[in-house]
């Protein structure tokens, strides 16, 4: 029998694509579970972020359950078996869009500038612009047929969409980095917890969108692009 290496070859990576895009949902599933619990009963002592008004809590509660739906949706985008199909990958980027990015987005940043801190309207602000133009430029480029540059675009989006679950990764190691120090003690760690939390959001999108960077260009590099590419619906806003 003959075994065509090449086939073989491209076997491997799409199956351990698969695997990493099936881990990606179950973490997903799990932080974003994990993030709007407090906010299922709707009540304002359970918030974890300090609201100035029923307004304020209102838009973060927008922005919390909608960025879960893009958390959520955002792997499935990048399931080969979802992407060759054509109207269930429109449907779940529009849903993604429309019913995750756009108004979380738009929720989260007066959310930021209600907080009145700094770094914190610094760590929100600036990933939600760039999430509505990444947004913007995928669905240009699938409308303009560049899929190459649409995938690009998608992964820099939900790279920012990931912040979500690395700014919660982050700010236990920035806490871990500070027990080396004289004088680190247990009371004074969990004193340091919530002025970390800017901090871990700011390094958070900023290690996405590298982490993006470098998963682009290795796509780029390899050949042949993934089979399906012909059947994008480039008649379509969604991604």
């Amino acid at each position: 029998m003959v075994v065509d290496t090449a086939d073989a070859g491209r076997a491997g990576p799409r199956s351990g694509h698969r695997r990493r895009v099936w881990f990606l949902f179950v973490v997903a599933v799990v932080v974003g579970s994990v993030l709007v619990a407090p906010y299922l009963l709707l009540d304002v002592e359970s918030s974890r972020l300090e609201v100035t008004s029923g307004l304020h809590y209102a838009l973060l509660v927008t922005h919390i359950f909608t960025a879960m739906i893009a958390l959520v949706l955002g792997p499935l985008q990048f399931v080969p078996a979802i992407r060759v199909r054509r109207h269930w990958h429109r449907r779940i980027g529009r849903l993604y869009l429309f019913l995750g990015v756009v108004p979380s987005a738009l929720a989260g940043i007066p959310v930021a500038l209600l907080s009145g801190r700094l770094i914190t309207q610094i760590g929100l602000v600036i990933p939600s612009i760039g999430w509505l133009v990444t947004a913007w430029l995928a669905v240009r480029a699938i409308r303009r047929r560049d899929v190459e540059a649409h995938r690009s675009w998608m992964t820099r989006n939900y790279a920012l969409t990931f912040l979500a679950v690395t700014s919660r990764i982050l700010v236990p190691l920035l806490l871990l980095a500070q027990i080396p120090l004289a004088g680190a003690t247990a009371d004074s760690l969990a004193a340091s917890a919530p002025s970390l939390i800017p901090i871990g959001q700011v390094l958070g999108w900023v290690v996405n969108l590298v982490v993006a960077e470098i998963i682009i260009r290795r796509c780029r590099a390899r050949t042949p692009p993934l089979e399906g590419d012909d059947h994008y619906d480039h008649s379509g806003a969604g991604p």
